[in-house]
């Protein structure tokens, strides 16, 4: 199949330095694919200059409007997109997100294919490509940072002021934690798995949730929470998996429990909507809570975690939360628990993000645009069609993209 795709500069802000594939991908690509040509809209923001992809013998323009397929990281404004086009990116629709509804209603108007990185998936229905392991890696590293802040016992780094992961795992190296040290991950994908290179870089020991909740521990310890650990049926029966994702309204939360014994929370589930509140109110205010730092790698906003009131920011990365008047303070305030929430944490490491979603794209995705899309792919990610329209699996958009 012959067509030219393009590797589209980044315009949201604030700047994403990511890119969906490196200057060696690239040329892997090109030698991969000799059918298709590629080329890379010139951009002063990405983290690999124009220079190292014209090294590699790719195309770099100032305009690639002329290409079939758009390639990029996060959402295209509308003013950038083209007419009768394909776009691949992250569009942040799926969920009918209300700040993107204009954007949708856009691509339909101008009968553009989009393709989303997130709905790409396999027939089992796992996703096949996304940053989850560096949100996991940059958001427990910054919950780290943020508890040696709080408890005023030591001092990391910024990962954004760090070359990459490698400078990451030397500053860990100088961390020491306190001996009865415990902290809990929900979460069983990529993020989680993510979080967890960075507490065994620090040499955590880990145990059961049982175990972190009834016994005292005399190292740093950390446990993995599976959605049964804090969620319970409501009538007191045995949980079961299945019937928790059938139905969520049967079920209540139960890590409440966890907050009266440790020090730090990373919160890197999927959260579905109608499932339980994770982390309540009542739990945070609570006399004998002991949790004071909780690291939102997921970062719902008016979801399972209470103290998460908003995303927070690169710049910004933490705030505090006040239990008793549900309110944001100062992070260092005696009475507050501080709170992480940055909502698009691979961009603090986009040299290593970019190479594994690089990785990834060339494995899972890339030979679909070649191969008559014989696994189905394109097909499961496609959310409009080219001529206005939504695909069947994206059906339920349809008053979304309505407006109603």
């Amino acid at each position: 199949m012959s067509f030219t795709l393009a590797l589209i500069r980044e315009r949201k802000t604030p700047p994403d330095k990511r890119v969906v594939m490196t200057p060696d991908q690239c040329a892997a690509f090109v030698s991969l694919y000799p059918e298709a040509r590629l080329v890379v809209e010139a951009s002063d923001i990405r983290i690999f200059p124009d220079d190292e992809y014209r090294e590699k013998g790719i195309e770099v323009l100032d305009d690639v409007s002329f290409a079939d397929v758009f390639i990029g990281v996060k959402e295209v404004p509308v003013s950038a997109l083209v007419d009768n086009k394909s776009y691949v990116f992250f569009s942040h629709t799926i969920k009918k997100q209300p700040y993107n509804q204009g954007l949708l209603q856009a691509i339909s108007a101008k009968r553009i294919a989009l393709y989303d990185h997130e709905t790409f998936i396999n027939e089992s229905g796992q996703r096949l490509i996304g940053f989850g392991r560096y949100a996991g890696i940059v958001g427990a590293y910054n919950g780290f940072r943020l508890f040696g802040l709080k408890s005023r016992s030591f001092e990391l780094p910024k990962v954004d002021d760090l070359y990459d992961y490698e400078a990451v795992k030397i500053a860990l190296s100088k961390v020491t934690l306190p001996d009865n040290f415990k902290t809990v991950i929900t979460g069983s994908g990529r993020v989680a798995s993510g979080a967890q290179e960075i507490i065994t870089l620090l040499g955590l020991n880990r145990v059961t949730p049982n175990a972190l909740l009834t016994q005292e521990l005399d190292q740093p310890s950390y446990a993995v929470l599976d959605v049964s650990d804090y969620n319970k049926n409501k009538a007191g029966k045995t949980f079961d998996r299945f019937e928790f994702y059938e139905y969520p309204e049967r079920f209540e939360g139960n890590f409440d429990r966890f907050t009266k014994v440790i020090d730090l929370f990373i919160a890197g589930h999927f959260y579905a909507n109608g499932a339980p509140i994770i982390l309540t109110r009542s739990a945070l205010k609570h006399k004998n809570c002991r949790l004071h730092v909780v690291a939102d790698i997921s970062c719902d906003i008016d979801g399972p975690i209470a103290c998460t009131l908003r995303p927070s920011t690169i710049a910004e990365p933490f705030y505090g939360y006040d239990p008793m008047t549900h309110s944001e303070c100062d992070y260092m305030d005696s009475k507050a628990i501080a709170v992480m929430a940055v909502d698009n944490l691979p961009c603090e490491l986009p040299r290593d993000a970019s190479h594994g979603f690089g990785e990834q794209f060339l494995e899972n995705i890339a030979p679909s645009f070649f191969d008559g899309d014989a696994e189905g792919v394109l097909a499961r990610a496609q959310i409009t069609d080219g001529m206005g329209r939504l695909t069947p699996r994206f059906g339920y958009l349809q008053y979304y993209l309505m407006g109603v």
